[in-house]
């Protein structure tokens, strides 16, 4: 077994690069085409990473929909949704969030140390809260996650998560789409925040595929030499 999971990150942004508004209303980024497209990629997973600021700001779900997906993870001998994955500081999180009560799968929260008893109080039984290091190891969960059986590792955002696992060369497919509008607020939440990445002008990402999806664009890179088509 490889030491880490193939990464495959996932977002979607305005053309200017917001992920989000600076509201409280969540912005819809993408269309019905593209979420159905989302949907069957998470299908192929073995689990769906997001931050800890993603779970209490959008409250996701990160189950798959399609009846026929469940079905035929079933088949393959899988549990009909990927595992859930969070990783936090301080796992200030509501034990009520639909990440902890919906669906069946498996919930992974990897915790900074000085956290972890506070974390395996709040959510008991709902999870199993993992010491992740101080400060957080982020190639470590990765490894962890990795001994646990994850191939194949979806991660969803938010804007810190993407940028520590692009800076930390830890990623081997890029999945951007891009949304045929504006936010113009810079007190909105980008793809990215500042970091030494591994691509810029003198190492440019290789743009695999682009494919347009309504009103929206794919933008498919490859990462790493890892890269699955």
């Amino acid at each position: 077994m490889e030491d880490r999971p193939y990464v495959l990150l996932s977002c979607g942004m305005s053309i200017d690069g917001y992920v989000d508004s600076a509201g409280d209303e969540r912005l819809l980024l993408s269309n019905d085409a593209d979420f159905d497209r989302v949907d069957e990629v998470r299908s192929g997973c073995d689990a769906i990473l997001v931050g800890a600021g993603t779970v209490r700001q959008d409250n996701p779900r990160l189950l798959v929909r399609d009846e026929a997906r469940r079905r035929a993870r079933v088949a393959r001998g899988e549990r009909p949704d990927p595992v859930k994955v969070t990783v936090t500081g301080t796992c200030d999180l509501d034990p009520q969030a639909r990440f902890f009560t919906l669906g069946e799968a498996e919930k992974l929260v990897y915790c900074a140390t000085p956290a972890v008893p506070s974390a395996r109080r709040r959510l008991e039984d709902r999870a199993t809260v993992i010491d992740a290091g101080d400060p957080i190891d982020l190639p470590g969960v990765t490894g962890d996650l990795a001994r646990r059986g994850i191939r194949r590792l979806m991660v969803e955002g938010g804007g810190s998560m993407h940028t520590q696992f692009l800076t930390a060369g830890l990623a081997d497919e890029l999945q951007l789409v891009v949304a045929p509008f504006f936010v113009g607020d810079s007190q909105a939440p980008r793809f990215v925040g500042d970091g030494t990445f591994p691509w810029g002008p003198q190492r440019r990402a290789d743009l695999i595929a682009v494919r347009q999806i309504g009103d929206v664009v794919l933008l498919r890179y490859a990462l790493s030499d890892r890269f699955q088509e």
